[in-house]
Order: structure tokens, then sequence, then C-alpha cells
């Protein structure tokens, strides 16, 4: 599969996904740990792609999303931005909803 079929597979597939470097369990830089941190004190499950695994997607990604950073956290097939603007959302209490909502399993 081209790598821009499986990025767009995977930003369609997966409601909340993080691209980052490393791991939810070992992040590999301080901005992807903060993300993480954020989903998880939300409490919804979200996926995530380790870039430092797939160069490919780490090269790719930020052409397709007009992004050149990571973390970049999707949401719902939006790109919500990087680490900046999870934090600044959750301090705002916007993500939390946006997450919970996403995550909902369709009736």
């Amino acid at each position: 599969m081209e790598v821009e079929a499986l990025i767009q597979k995977q930003i369609a597939e997966n409601p909340v996904l993080l691209y980052m470097k490393g791991t939810p369990q070992f992040p590999q830089c301080g901005f992807s740990a903060r993300t993480v941190e954020a989903l998880i004190q939300i409490g919804e499950p979200f996926a995530y792609v380790n870039i430092l695994e797939n160069p490919d997607i780490r090269a790719t990604l930020p052409r397709i999303a007009n992004w050149p950073t990571f973390p970049q956290l999707w949401v719902k097939g939006e790109l919500i931005g990087g680490c900046d603007i999870v934090m600044e959302m959750t301090q705002k209490g916007e993500l939390a909803p946006l997450v919970k909502e996403a995550a909902q399993k369709p009736a």
C-alpha cells in the first residue's frame, strides 16, 4: 500500500489517532509525552503510530497534513494540531468533550 493511502486509511479507521515519537508507554520526546498524558487523562482509548518506526509516514504526513511537526493529533479525520494546541485545548476544557464524542461507538 502506498504511504499516502496508508495514512488516509489510518486516519479514517481511528476516531482518535496520535502520530507520535515513541509509544504511549515510552514516549521519545517531551512533546509526545505531554500530548499522551493529556489523552490518558481523558480516559478514552486512542490509537497511535510511532513515527520513529515508520520513517515513510514521518516523511510523508507533514506534507499531507500541512503541519511540519510531531506529535499530530487527529480526531474524526481532522487534524487538531500538535502539543501546544492540545495543551491549550486541555486548559480551556475543549479537548475532553471532542475526544469523548469521537470515541463513542456509533449506535
